[in-house]
């Protein structure tokens, strides 16, 4: 194949200089061209071949030749397609590590540079489209096959042949990632399930080919991503099941319409186009009364989908998560609003009304929908006895600084404010808020709570951190590095008894299903999951597949990803698909913001996009209702909203926010009787302790104010930095 091909490419030369030297001379001053193409050949051909064997290793004296090799007048080209015989060997080598390793050898020993490797990936991907040989057949190139996070179209497919070993083939629009395939192609084929199932893809690193810009790396991930496609169809040919028969339910959404898989899916989807006189009626009666409405994203999927058809026909009803709220009901105050109503847990309704009354708007009424408190499990941990003692010993330690977690009541941060220098974060801003303490005060300890589970994955994360590039660290935050990131980790410290019920579901039984049946897909995960879930987040982040953040960084990645594939606008289309690693009640969001831009889309031309939002749902977190319309919904029959094992499917407090509550509230709005019973449903205010001083409400604002400074000016305020440095209880 080696010979062949230099023969080819020295014909093609010979036929370019018989033509410039044939206008230049007489027709009849000829050549013997063939026989010098033939000559220059066959020396191409057995230099080539001596290189494939040295780097496998399997010539007389391959060390020193293939020193002499790798530093003498050889053309990259003829490097190159050495790598053609080396994919052949891997074939038959003993085991399927070996095989990667001699495969990333090839690759790595092809040239000194990125561009030399590249080069001899095109090489082996051209050879195999021109020859067929382990190409993906075109009825094999579907959304099962297509491999995710590729910027290049690219397909692998795999099945067990008649001894039960894997045979693979690739396909890629990509010269360079279909030679990609090619290596792994001849890796995986003929080796059993399981030890393919155990490559790591660290074989990836090794051709060296994904060091230096962004699109390098991203190339790199593309590759790996092809490996974990190949493995989920192993898992599901293993399990006796087709690709397609996946365990977790799943919408999913097209421009004109969205598709419910399995019951769960079904009862979120019913929500999702609201009944039209109930849009109508809470319509009116906002618009007659000046109602505000703040929700948050993990709102019931029904109030959701009612609120989102509202939005249509009257401007202020907001979904976004717990810090945006108040700004959003400030705005809202501000442009006439006279009653603000909040569907969300207590704390979120009582930073609300603080913030309402620091921007002078005593005046405005807000309203909760219960008169029973609504109450988070997370919140009531900071308020534990556990957390005021875990807070003593913070404040007894100098230079140290508290990160408290937006989703606490302001008394709590008022609390832990006068025990030690507070400042607040969010899931989207906790890690920059640790690292800027770190950078800004010198040998600083950061104490983080209440979530346990932020706190070790932050833990996690700058674990991490410590095996990056210092280039992709200063990324992250300007003034650190490896050494700084090192030092840093023993000065954190994480309360370890505050979860959230709801992000407590994804256990270890739902992270391996996700593993084994979604391992190519998007993972999304808030920050607050468990270790195993953020683990598979992070894994799936370092191939450019996941996200781990807010609920807003989800909502926000999950469209950048749907944006990239309509730019991409592939003729046959694709599906996108998306693990969603928090409350389900995001769904109504993502759904909503992803079919908007895929209607654009077909509106321009561009079609057959669609996007499956899977939902990582344990079965002891669903209920039969034994209804015909809605079989299940989310929830164990114990009506808490989670089993003991995990696996909650929503949170059972956001669920008191009702419609019918909240058209309740509405109706009470406006009349004597009706706002007399409406004084139970307002949110507490914590006035000062000795009616004299700063309410406690303004006590617990200052930790928030701190974060705000931080958001604008990107380091923190003299007055904290001070306060850090020189108090000590």
């Amino acid at each position: 194949a080696i010979a062949l091909d230099a023969r080819r490419r020295d014909r093609r030369r010979a036929r370019v200089t018989r033509h410039a030297f044939s206008r230049s001379r007489p027709r009849h001053a000829a050549t013997d061209w063939p026989s010098a193409s033939r000559a220059r050949a066959h020396g191409v051909a057995k230099r080539a071949t001596m290189a494939a064997l040295c780097c496998a290793g399997h010539a007389p004296g391959a060390r020193a030749v293939r020193a002499r090799w790798m530093t003498s007048a050889t053309s990259r080209a003829q490097r190159s397609s050495a790598c053609v015989r080396s994919s052949a060997i891997a074939r038959e080598a003993e085991n399927v590590d070996a095989a990667a390793d001699l495969a990333a050898a090839s690759i790595a020993r092809a040239g000194a540079d990125v561009a030399s490797r590249l080069k001899a990936l095109m090489v082996l991907g051209r050879t195999r489209r021109a020859s067929g040989d382990g190409v993906c057949p075109q009825e094999r190139r579907n959304a099962m096959t297509r491999v995710m996070g590729c910027a290049s179209a690219s397909w692998i497919y795999v099945e067990l042949d008649e001894r039960g070993r894997t045979r693979a083939s690739c396909a890629s629009e990509s010269d360079a990632t279909a030679g990609y395939g090619a290596l792994l192609c001849d890796v995986i084929t003929g080796r059993a399930p399981g030890d393919v199932l155990g490559l790591d893809d660290s074989f990836v690193d090794a051709m060296q080919i994904g060091i230096g810009s962004k699109m390098e790396k991203s190339r790199a991930n593309g590759f790996k991503n092809m490996l974990e496609t190949a493995k989920k169809q192993l898992r599901a040919l293993e399990a006796g099941a087709s690709a397609n028969s996946d365990p977790f339910p799943s919408l999913i959404v097209l421009a004109d319409e969205v598709r419910a898989r399995g019951s769960f899916a079904a009862s979120q989807a019913s929500y999702l186009e609201p009944d039209e006189g109930k849009v109508r009626a809470l319509v009116d009666v906002l618009q007659a009364k000046k109602i505000g409405i703040v929700a948050h994203f993990y709102m019931d999927p029904e109030v959701q989908g009612v609120l989102m058809a509202a939005k249509a026909s009257y401007p202020h009803i907001a979904i976004s998560d717990s810090l945006v709220m108040a700004d959003l009901a400030v705005k809202m105050v501000e442009q006439g609003c006279e009653t603000i109503g909040v569907l969300g847990v207590d704390f979120m309704s009582e930073n609300v009304r603080a913030i309402i009354d620091e921007a002078g708007h005593a005046d405005a009424k807000v309203y909760r929908m219960a008169a029973e408190e609504i109450g988070c499990s997370l919140a009531e941990a900071a308020q534990s006895v556990s957390y005021d003692s875990y807070l003593d010993d913070a404040g007894n330690t100098a230079n140290s600084v508290h990160v408290i977690y937006i989703n606490t009541g302001l008394d709590t941060k008022a609390a832990a404010n006068a025990k030690i220098p507070t400042i607040t974060c969010t899931s989207s801003n906790v890690v920059s808020t640790v690292l800027q303490a770190a950078a800004q005060i010198p040998d600083v300890n950061v104490f983080y709570g209440p979530d346990t589970y932020m706190g070790g994955n932050l833990a996690e994360l700058l674990r991490r951190m410590t095996t990056w590039d210092d280039e992709d660290i200063k990324a992250l935050h300007p003034a650190h590095d490896r050494d700084t990131i090192k030092a840093l980790l023993p000065r954190l410290r994480y309360f370890n008894d505050g979860t959230c019920m709801v992000h407590d579901m994804f256990g270890k039984d739902v992270c391996d299903t996700v593993r084994s049946y979604y391992g190519d897909a998007y993972q999304t995960a808030h920050f607050e999951v468990p270790g195993e879930m953020f683990k598979l987040a992070m894994e799936a982040k370092d191939r450019g597949l996941g996200v781990v953040g807010s609920t807003q960084n989800i909502l926000d990645y999950t469209c950048a990803r749907v944006d990239e594939a309509i730019e991409r606008a592939l003729p046959e289309g694709e599906r996108l698909r998306f693990v969603l690693g928090t409350e389900t009640g995001m769904v109504t969001s993502i759904v909503r913001a992803v079919q908007s831009r895929l209607r654009d889309a077909k509106a321009k031309g561009v079609a057959n996009l669609e996007a499956e939002i899977v939902f990582p749902v344990s079965s002891d977190a669903i209920t039969q209702t034994g209804e015909a319309d809605v079989p299940v919904v989310p929830g164990p029959s114990s009506g808490e909203g989670c089993s003991l094992d995990g696996g909650c499917a929503s949170c059972p407090y956001m669920k008191m926010n009702s419609y019918d509550a909240l058209m309740k509230m509405c109706d009470k709005v406006g009349s004597p009787a009706g706002e007399a019973m409406l004084a139970a449903q307002e949110p507490r205010k914590y006035e000062s302790a000795d009616g004299a001083g700063p309410s406690i409400a303004a006590q617990g604002c200052v930790p928030i104010l701190h974060m705000r400074h931080f958001q604008k000016n990107k380091t923190f305020s003299d007055a904290l930095v001070a306060d850090i440095t020189s108090r000590r209880r």
